[in-house]
Formats: C-alpha cells, structure tokens, sequence
C-alpha cells in the first residue's frame, strides 16, 4: 500500500469532430487487456486502502449493524404459479438464496398463501436451484432467468459469472432433476415459454445491443435454433414476453421514444408473429390481454393523444383502429402519468404517478364490460405501492408491494371483491427498529427557472434542526427513472449518527411526469444538474445543512450528475461519491461500436451527426471541464467488466483530476471481478456499502469536527 498517489502517464490523442479538436489524455486506459492499464487500476486501489485505512473501524462497524439488522435466514412470501407454490428462502451465513417449491393443497383455499416454517424440515418442499452451489467457486455469480413451464415440469435458468451481462442458460427437468443436453451460450436476459417445448430467448450484437429473437425447441441443437426477430435499426431494443393469461407472446422493438409490438398465439408457437400498430416517430405503446364481457381485447397504453399517455382498448382480432381511435378508458391528465395497466381475468390494475408519487387504481370487470376505476389509498404522505408477484391469471386476489422511507417493506394481499387488504409479511428489522424513530417530508426547492422540485428529507424524529447537520444529498434524473420511497436498513447506520438523508427529484426523472423527464434531457440536460445544486442551496438556506457538512452521492446517469456537479458547484460539498459514474458522456456519445451509444443518442442527443448536440454536450461533459480548482473530496467505484458504463470513464476522471485540480483527495476503487451492479453476494455487498457510507459519514462528520 502506497500513501501517495497513482500518477498516470500521458499518452495524448487529439479527438476531431465537426471541425472541434479535444486533446485527451487518458484514452489508452480503454484498453482493458494492457498490463499497464490494469498495474494502474491496481495502484489506484491500493492508493484508496491506505487513504481509507482511517475509516476502516467505522465501516466494520456499519457492517455488522447492517448484518444483525438483517433476518439472514428468511424466505420470501410463496406466489402462486400453477399447481406450486413458489418461493425463495436465505440461510445464515450463505451469500446466495435457494429458489423453492411445493405443491397447492387440496385441502386448502387455493389463494391463501401457505404458512411456511422457517426452520426444519418443509413438508413437500423442491430445490428448484440452489445458487450458492452454482456459484461456487466463482469470483462473481449473477442469476439471468429463472422461468418454468405452465406445467411445472421444465425449469429455464441461466448465470452470469464474470458480471457482463452475458448468460449461459440450462434447463432442467424438474421430475428428474437432471439437466437436458441444452445448453445457451453468451444470451440476453430472460427466457419466455410457449408451451412445455418452445423457448424463447435474446440475443445481442457487436454492440451489445439485444436485437434478435430466437426460438429453441427442447431436445435439439442450439446451432438449428431459429431467429424469429431480427431488429436492423440500432437505435432499438428487442424484448420478448407472454401475457399474464399467456396466450400471447409478445415481442416488442424500443428506442427510447418509439416502440411498436408483434404478438403471437402461444397455441402455434412456430407460427407469425402479427404486426399490432407500425413504429411512428415519437410514439410509444405497450400493449396487454383482456377479456371483457367474453371477448378478447387490447389493452393500450400510449402517447400518441398527450405527453402523459392514456389508456384506450379495442378487440384483438380484425382491422386494429388507429391509436387514437381506441376506445377511452384512462384519459390523458396533464398532471397524470399513466405507467400502465395490468390485467387479469375479473380485474384490472392501473398503475400511474401524481405528485410524484406512483399510485394504483383497481377496475372490476363486470359480466357486461368495464367497470370503474377506484384508486387504493395509504396513511403515509411519501410511500410506494406496486403491484408485485401476480403470475395467475384468474386470481381473485392481488399482490401489493407497500413501502416508505421509515415503514420496512410489506406486502399484501388486496381481495378485490371486499376492498380488504391482508398483510402477508413485513420486512423484518431485527434490534428493535421503531418507525416512530424517524421522520420523511417533502420540501419544494426553486429552480434557476422557477420550476419547482420536490425534495425528500429522512432523518431521525430527535435530530436538532436548530442547526446544520451532515447530509447525504442522492441524485439520478435520468430516463424518466423516478427514485422513489423505500426502506433502507443500511440507511439506519448513517440516520442514527445524526445525519439526514435527502432525494433531489430532479429534472431528467419522471417523478412528476413526462414533461419532467422532457425538460431534463438532450438540448435541456442542464436543467438535471442545475436543479441538484438548486436543492442543495435550498437545504443549505434552510439550516439543515452546509458546505462543509453535505457529501453529494449518485450512480451510473447519476455518477455523471455527480461529475457536472463537482465542477458546477462543487463548494457546495464537502464530498461526493460517484458509482459507476457516466463522466465521459462525450467520448462514449462519439463512439456507434460501443455497447449502447446508438440507442442512448435518443436520451443524451446525438453528437456524431449534429455540431450543436456536441457543442452543448462538451459544455458540461464532466471529464472535458476539470479546472485548476478547488475541489471536494470524490470517491469514484466502478467494475472491470462492467459493460453500460465502462470502467475507463471513472479512471480517466480520476486521473485527470488528479493532474487538474489544485485541492481535493481523489480516490479510485475498482472492483477486478464485477459488472454494473457490483460485487456479487449479500456478505460482499453489504460490506460495499458500509464502506460508502463510512466515506460519506466521515467525509460530512469531518466539517462538523473542525
């Protein structure tokens, strides 16, 4: 270990596009086989153990309150598919969970879960995998998909061992319990049965993009698999799935802003698939299966009649009207955003979000047709709600999924005919958590244009906001993605040391709606970053924080946010801790062959053909605006093999940073064997994290000290 720091040696290139020249440094650190690369990466790492050596007692202690907060041997609520239950169980002391089954009782009501032990034997019970005996021997172990057929005979999964998102898929024959000659190599996630002898899968291409659908039949040579679905245009993606009644399997071709739907009958599954409405510029669509009054019909959801799309319907067979001709069952609101609808045989579940909070409305289906949708409603002010784990058709009772900030994890059964909800189980905080301990609120901060931003803030119910405390300020704003309420036992740890943690809901995310994410992308990214710095000036303003007491903390999309935040404002914070931050947007933007940049010119614009796209984007491409200033203090963790954010954006913005600034300890911690989501195995991953937030708490206990 070294106290002193990793200097990477200059090898400059002069980038030219548009007639614009950038001469870059770092860029040989993309070459992921050099031995000089890696020894770099190495250093950089033993750099950062010795720099955090101070916090190392701290982060062993946030480890094991993580782990004694945590039911280590526990199982999931069983959800009924066919004639099983199904259900995944832990045990102490083991990284990885067991994937389980037994049998519906006869004896018993048929949707009322079974009260499973959690210790000793489980009468009935099948292993269905045991992924700890998968992962053995393995540096890093991931789990693709995990699928069985309607009749509960053939299971599909596939593993990842290396963490590029690439899967080698198996199926076993679970009368046997012996694995089939089948093997899939080097597949996409997910894998789609039609029948007990069709399987359907994804596959990529250079880029990594999954632009091919294939079909297998049980028993014969991948090498005679046949590709149903063949996407040319790169700015899509690929997707193959079944209603929930499945009847149809559905494949659907997405870019970020355009999508269009194929279905087919799983009856003839080496049939057609059927055009539903073609692509057009702009419009999205997703599509479910009803049955209504006897007749089967199209469920859609769309934006073809308002930014924040609506729900219209029509039946399945014959000429389709157009999408704007359907029939009406959710029109568009302005202050509504419509995320979808979820069918089953006697009911349906809308799923939409208002006032940045996603909420949830349940329609029965009378004998005669539609019925009316009536909105389900919680005690909290900032919850989330989902529907989660309904794979049956005809079930008459539906799951939901309810959290907060300060409320563990619950999930019920809601019993549609009654409007009765029963709790099935609730995430269980061992140590005596009591939820009156702590307290979330929303504020609203300003923006540069007025546009106002809603604020989460968590903390303790006892904290002194007479004065300002440490602070973590988390951030995405990206993708429409909304970061929602949700319970976090590793959070505790930091709350119980005085420190508040807060949401900026910024531009870019889709908390408040399309219009939200529209204002937040391509020709309008900056507002995303402007926003953040708005929100920490408000909570700066309000005395809840300051300069020296707030760390600002964000991943992927967010780690760019991260990055344009450092160099923007980053005398607000005396830290900021980026994960597998996106810091060379530009490079990666310019370059067709990596994984994901063509699709992603629809989100970020598309500066390989268009001069003014480059121009605005070089403006606040974080790696491309480091000044000889002042700093904070940055923590940077990426992955090897991480295939959506490669590990060199990270390590050339260290290193740049490095020659660059004038103040600020710059630290770099690479995993060597992992992908975009990290180590792999609940032990290694809670370790991570009490490692981030040991940095981050120290980092903002720190001001508070001095």
């Amino acid at each position: 270990m070294t106290s002193q720091p990793p200097i990477a040696p200059r090898h400059p290139i002069t980038r030219e596009f548009h007639g614009r020249s950038f001469v870059d440094d770092y860029e040989w650190l993309r070459d992921k086989e050099s031995p000089e690369t890696i020894a770099y990466l190495e250093a950089e790492n033993s750099y950062t153990e010795a720099q955090t050596a101070g916090i190392s007692e701290l982060t062993e202690a946030i480890y094991s309150e993580i782990k004694s907060r945590i039911k280590e041997t526990d199982m999931s609520v069983p959800q009924r598919a066919g004639d099983y239950w199904y259900y995944g169980r832990t045990i102490e002391g083991k990284d990885y969970g067991l994937s389980c089954r037994i049998p519906v009782a006869q004896d018993q009501d048929p949707w009322v879960a079974p009260v499973i032990p959690e210790n000793g034997e489980i009468p009935g019970e099948e292993v269905l995998l045991d992924l700890n005996e998968l992962a053995e021997g393995q540096e890093f172990f991931s789990l693709g998909a995990s699928s069985v057929t309607t009749s509960g005979r053939f299971l599909a999964y596939s593993v990842d061992t290396t963490g590029d998102e690439r899967f080698d898929l198996r199926i076993k024959d679970l009368q046997t319990g012996q694995l089939l000659d089948d093997k899939l190599s080097g597949i996409f996630y997910g894998a789609t049965w039609a029948g007990e002898e069709h399987l359907f899968y994804q596959r990529v291409d250079e880029a990594w993009r999954p632009d091919t659908i294939w079909r297998h039949r049980i028993g014969t040579d991948p090498a005679e698999d046949v590709c149903v679905f063949h996407e040319e245009d790169e700015h899509f993606f690929t997707g193959i799935g079944s209603t929930r009644g499945e009847k149809y399997l559905i494949i659907e071709a997405a870019s970020k802003i355009t999508s269009e739907t194929r279905v087919l009958d799983t009856s003839d599954p080496e049939g057609e698939f059927r055009l539903l409405w073609p692509r057009q510029a702009g419009v999205e669509y997703a599509i479910d299966h009803a049955v209504v009054a006897g007749q089967d019909r199209w469920l859609v959801t769309h934006n073809l009649t308002g930014p924040n799309f609506e729900v219209g319907e029509c039946a399945v067979e014959g000429q389709l009207p157009a999408l704007d001709e359907l029939n009406v069952l959710i029109a568009h609101d302005e202050h509504t955003r419509i995320e979808g609808v979820d069918t089953f045989q006697n009911q349906i579940v809308a799923a939409y979000r208002r006032g940045a909070i996603g909420r949830l409305a349940v329609m029965v289906l009378p004998e005669d047709g539609y019925g009316t949708f009536q909105e389900l409603e919680f005690d909290e002010e900032l919850y989330t709600a989902g529907s989660l784990g309904n794979p049956e058709w005809d079930a008459p009772v539906i799951r939901i999924s309810y959290g907060s900030f300060t409320t563990p994890a619950r999930l019920y059964d809601y019993h549609v005919a009654t409007g009765e909800f029963t709790l099935l189980k609730e995430q269980e905080v061992l140590g005596g958590y009591d939820p009156h301990d702590y307290v979330a609120h929303r504020l609203w901060a300003t923006a540069e244009d007025g546009a106002q931003i809603p604020v989460s803030v968590v903390h303790r119910a006892d904290l002194d906001l007479s004065q300002p405390n440490p602070t973590v300020l988390y951030g995405y704003g990206s993708y429409e993605s909304s970061t929602d309420p949700g319970f976090s036992v590793s959070r505790l740890s930091v709350m119980d040391r005085g420190m508040i943690f807060a949401v900026a809901h910024v531009r870019g995310g889709g908390e408040m709606g399309r219009g939200w994410y529209d204002e937040g992308k391509q020709l309008s990214k900056m507002n995303t970053f402007t926003d953040f710095v708005a929100v920490a000036d408000d909570l700066i303003n309000r005395g809840l924080s300051s300069p020296e007491m707030m760390v600002a903390e964000g991943g992927s999309a967010g780690g760019m946010l991260m990055g344009v935040v450092a160099n923007l404002a980053g005398d607000r914070f005396a830290g900021i801790q980026a994960i597998v931050p996106f810091v060379d947007p530009l490079t990666s933007m310019l370059k067709p062959e990596l994984p994901l940049t063509v699709t992603e010119w629809d989100e970020w614009g598309d500066p390989f053909h268009d001069h003014e796209v480059y121009d605005y984007m070089a403006s606040y491409a974080p790696y491309e605006n480091i000044e000889a200033k002042q700093y904070p203090d940055i923590l940077a963790i990426t992955s090897l093999n991480d295939t959506r954010v490669l590990y060199v954006e990270p390590a050339k913005w260290i290193a740049k940073l490095r020659e660059t600034a004038i103040g600020g300890t710059f630290l770099l911690k690479t995993e060597m064997s992992a992908g975009h989501g990290g180590v792999s195995g609940r032990y290694a991953r809670w370790h991570q994290t009490a490692f981030e937030y040991a940095w981050t708490l120290d980092t903002a206990t720190a001001g508070r000290k001095s």
